[in-house]
């Protein structure tokens, strides 16, 4: 499975952007497909994660600013980021993980500035 991630850029605080993670490959039986970021100096966390069937779990921090929607025909995520804040700056990474499977795959990363 291949991962290609898009969408990063630099916006000010308050902006949006949409992040969008189209798989490839052997990719027909993606069952979990997430967003993770990593700001420098921290740990890779997980922003928001999204099963087959739709059922979506964010991280606390951006509940209610973030959605994450997937086209399972198109085997992409998509991560609207809405009200967005200078913490919000990290390279954001989307992962998938197969149906049977505990191996994950990882996007190459996309970068996200917030500018205050």
């Amino acid at each position: 499975v291949q991962l290609q991630a898009s969408g990063g850029g630099l916006v000010q605080a308050g902006g949006s952007l949409r992040l969008s993670c189209v798989a490839s490959g052997s990719s027909n039986s993606i069952n979990v497909m997430s967003w993770y970021r990593q700001a420098p100096g921290n740990s890779r966390e997980l922003v928001a994660g999204s099963t087959r069937g739709n059922i979506t779990n964010y991280a606390d921090s951006v509940k209610g600013r973030f959605t994450m929607s997937r086209d399972n025909a198109k085997n992409t995520a998509y991560l609207q980021m809405n009200s967005l804040k200078p913490e919000d700056t990290a390279v954001y990474y989307c992962k998938v993980r197969q149906l049977f499977s505990i191996v994950d795959y990882w996007g190459q990363g996309t970068q996200v500035t917030i500018s205050s």
